[in-house]
């Protein structure tokens, strides 16, 4: 008997969850911080009166780094908007502080599908927040191959010129709706391939629909470029038959290509 599909509500990552520990994280930093001021400054100050006020300020500098890093991150996922650095703060968030959260995740027994789940909602809601407008030919959906139905006899890879539009997959639809918009859209069997891709087509905008290990690895992959990513789904279980939800990929494209 078939696997019943998960409620929609399954397939919407939470960005406050990879917010929250780097919130407790930087919390951790600041008493690190605090008790390396503190401990030394009893024979800092037998050096010298002023060395204690000297690493106090180095220490306060860094703190206040991080604190207004944390800040602006969280201002401009609540405002929608692209405050100053948010561009830096995607690659800070992509390149440094997501392997940290997500061994420290981890530590606190988080499991690793939560964790890659949230950074895929805080890397979209970044990406969002540059009201970035395309031309529909500089776009490209990406797809994984376990969303072409598994006993398919024709093999879809790059390319979905050969999908014969039988309706049983979310190919068809989805070849229509990138048909209608202009758009580019492939089917990538690996994150080699799907680099390929990408370097082939240059795209300026990438909307990619995979499994929370794949987008998260083709979205650090991809940068600087603009991600989208949208999670699949799987009611027969991983790399099996997936589906996506057509309506939410529509509105992705819509709010990212020029009219």
């Amino acid at each position: 008997m078939a696997a019943t599909p998960a409620p929609h509500r399954e397939y919407q990552p939470r960005k406050r969850l990879f917010i929250g520990l780097l919130a407790v994280a930087c919390a951790l930093v600041l008493l690190c911080a605090f008790l390396l001021w503190w401990v030394p400054s009893v024979g800092l100050e037998n050096i010298h009166p002023i060395l204690p006020l000297i690493s106090g300020a180095v220490l306060a500098t860094l703190a206040a780094l991080i604190v207004g890093g944390l800040s602006l991150l969280i201002l401009t996922l609540l405002t929608g908007r692209d405050l100053f650095f948010s561009e830096r703060l995607r690659r800070v968030v992509i390149k440094a502080l997501f392997p940290a959260v997500i061994a420290f995740g981890r530590l606190m027994g988080i499991h690793r599908d939560l964790l890659q789940q949230s950074f895929i909602a805080l890397n979209n809601q970044l990406v969002r927040s540059r009201k970035l407008r395309v031309a529909p030919a500089r776009a490209m959906i990406l797809l994984p191959h376990c969303i072409q139905l598994f006993d398919c006899p024709i093999r879809i890879t790059g390319e979905v010129d050969k999908c014969l539009r039988c309706g049983k997959c979310d190919i068809s639809a989805l070849a229509e709706m990138a048909g209608r918009r202009g758009v580019e859209i492939a089917v990538a069997t690996g994150g080699t391939l799907a680099r390929k891709l990408i370097v082939e087509k240059r795209p300026a905008f990438i909307l990619a629909v995979a499994c929370e290990r794949d987008l998260t690895t083709g979205i650090r992959d991809a940068y600087p470029l603009p991600v989208i990513g949208i999670l699949n789904r799987r009611p027969k279980g991983p790399c099996l038959d997936t589906h996506v939800v057509l309506d939410e990929v529509a509105r992705v494209l819509d709010e990212h290509l020029q009219p």
